[in-house]
């Protein structure tokens, strides 16, 4: 490919970021692409088949270039390698915004690349640690890094990198103890079951079935009152439009998983055995509504300032236990430091959600969280 050729095909691909970044994919059509870009539709059609090898290339690039930034991690000591390792995941997100924001939808629509991406950052975290990573490292050490750093960057959350990478290298809760049959040997209540459904609930149960299975840009509202056997007289007597009422499936989605956590965690139980039974929880729950985790991840490209609200929601529940079970002079020495514990388990959450319910782990999901509890005590670096 000649320079012209390039620079063409790179203009187009920085115009399809910004438009992708600022709206969702669906919404964005290769017609609009060429007319921001200043070139005619053949032209785009030289250098991509269709909107999605566009986009597979946008996603390719990505990985590429965080892998290129993870190869500077450096560092004599354990320690020092998993701050550097921490610096270029929290930085990468804040500097490239426009990139996380169209990976973010491309991991969701085209899942293959969040396995390339999973498995680029457990070798980085391998030759980090000097033994191979397996799913609980990298729950812990990537999982609460990229959360948080996609928080921090998109939705403003407060992160600091040192005390990101203290609670990697030593652990969050130093000083607590866990017992695993306080934690898994439960007797779980499934969500309840409605078996008198008004009109409203009928709206929103089939418009969640068809939303998961099919998102949220290829439903019509005469599709969901078809399903709900209602007019569409009756979903405008309880909803303004369509983008209403997925914002309305995104706090319920919210509320019927917090719950459900609420009403099946166990009493008594010490700060860390209550993350552990939590963690645990939410896989479960993820297990018996399948189409939650659709709903909430495609709601950050349809409706981001419901999900920012959906996990604040979770976020103002970890405050309720401010600093419990935190070590203490780790609080005491960054101001940031009970922020950034709130995203790095939120972020443990969400990537143990991803793993062991929609991909590849469901029948070692004991074993993980009994992992990710003996890091959240010791740390990677207490763990040779």
């Amino acid at each position: 490919m000649g320079e012209r050729d390039k620079g063409t095909q790179a203009r187009i691909l920085e115009t399809a970021v910004a438009l992708f970044s600022s709206r969702w994919y669906s919404s964005v059509s290769i017609a609009e692409i060429c007319r921001a870009s200043g070139l005619s539709n053949g032209v785009f059609y030289r250098y991509f088949e269709n909107k999605e090898s566009l986009v597979r290339n946008i996603l390719e690039d990505v990985i590429d270039r965080i892998a290129d930034a993870l190869e500077k991690t450096e560092g004599e000591t354990l320690h020092d390698r998993l701050a550097s390792m921490a610096g270029i995941v929290v930085r990468f997100s804040a500097e490239h915004v426009d990139l996380v924001t169209v990976f973010r939808e491309g991991q969701y629509r085209f899942f293959e690349y969040e396995h390339r991406l999973t498995d680029m950052y457990r070798r980085v975290l391998s030759k980090v640690l000097g033994r191979t990573a397996g799913v609980p490292e990298y729950l812990v050490a990537i999982g609460g890094l990229r959360f948080a750093a996609v928080r921090s960057a998109l939705q403003g959350a407060r992160v600091s990198i040192p005390a990101l990478t203290d609670i990697v290298a030593y652990g969050a809760f130093r000083e607590l103890g866990w017992e695993p049959a306080r934690v898994f040997d439960i007797t779980i209540t499934p969500p309840a079951i409605s078996l008198g459904e008004t009109s409203r609930e009928r709206l929103m149960s089939a418009g969640k079935r068809l939303f998961g299975e099919r998102g949220y840009h290829s439903v019509n509202i005469h599709e969901i009152t078809d399903a709900a056997n209602l007019s569409v007289g009756a979903f405008y007597k309880y909803f303004d439009g369509k983008e209403s009422f997925f914002r309305e499936q995104i706090t319920t989605v919210g509320h019927e998983v917090r719950r459900f956590i609420a009403a099946n965690l166990s009493p008594g139980l010490n700060r860390l055995e209550e993350e552990l039974q939590g963690i645990f929880l939410f896989g479960v729950y993820l297990s018996l509504d399948p189409w939650c985790y659709s709903i909430a991840r495609e709601g950050e490209f349809v409706a981001p300032a419901t999900v920012k609200e959906y996990y604040e929601a979770f976020r103002r529940g970890y405050l309720k236990k401010a600093d419990t079970g935190l070590d203490p002079a780790a609080v005491a020495a960054d101001p940031a430091y009970i922020d950034s514990a709130i995203e790095f388990m939120m972020g443990i959450s969400h990537y143990y959600g991803m793993e062991v319910a929609f991909d590849r782990s469901p029948h070692n999901a004991r074993a993980i969280v009994e992992g990710i509890g003996d890091y959240l005590v010791h740390g990677l670096a207490g763990r040779r």
